[in-house]
């Protein structure tokens, strides 16, 4: 995972860089979720990469290996209500300031994946494909997604039906034709389309 040089000075100016990403903003149902990670430079943890490029089985590896090597890590989430009340966008970011300041130990500079950080008091930088270029974002990416996954799992278990464990809430067509055929939902996002057409 290559590093460009003005990534590489910030790891000699700071002593805890955290990163943190999201996962879910693209889905019709369920809440978005945000990790954050402050790695240990001493512990190293192989293979990490941004989630999507990694098979369930390595992420869910990676995931334990994250939880279990790592200096400090935080998972939070932004509901669905939340989705709708103030867009995903700032739901995303939400979840990210919840999950960066519920770490352990406080970073002394946060690496954000995408082009927008939150509004918070820590030096930070906003990264674009931070998770295939940093390893702490890469790791945040990770606990995210599994978490999220795992949450539309027991999803599927609440509101059988709609697919949810495999789709994992995404507009796949079986989601679109369940959503059709059931209506939605309360984990549904009511601000987004698909799901708005029907109300």
């Amino acid at each position: 995972m290559p590093l460009e040089l003005s990534l590489l000075q910030h790891r000699s100016r700071y002593k805890l860089i955290a990163g943190t990403d999201e996962a879910g903003r693209g889905p019709l149902a369920g809440d978005v979720v945000a990790a954050a990670v402050i790695l240990d430079p001493d512990n190293p943890i192989d293979d990490l990469n941004d989630s999507k490029r990694l098979s369930v089985k390595k992420r869910e590896h990676c995931f334990r290996q994250i939880i279990k090597k790592a200096k400090a890590f935080s998972i939070a989430r932004a509901s669905v209500d939340e989705i709708d009340r103030f867009n995903i966008l700032q739901a995303s970011l939400l979840a990210m300031i919840r999950a960066v300041n519920n770490l352990e130990l406080q970073p002394d500079f946060v690496y954000v994946d995408g082009n927008h950080c939150p509004r918070w008091s820590y030096q930070s930088a906003a990264v674009v494909k931070g998770d295939a270029r940093l390893q702490c974002v890469a790791a945040a990416s990770i606990l995210a997604k599994v978490s999220r996954d795992h949450d539309m799992c027991v999803l599927e278990q609440q509101f059988p039906g709609y697919g949810f464990a495999q789709h994992k809430g995404y507009p796949t067509k079986s989601h679109l034709i369940a959503l059709n055929s059931l209506g939605p939902c309360r984990f549904h996002r009511r601000s987004f389309r698909p799901v708005a057409d029907l109300l």
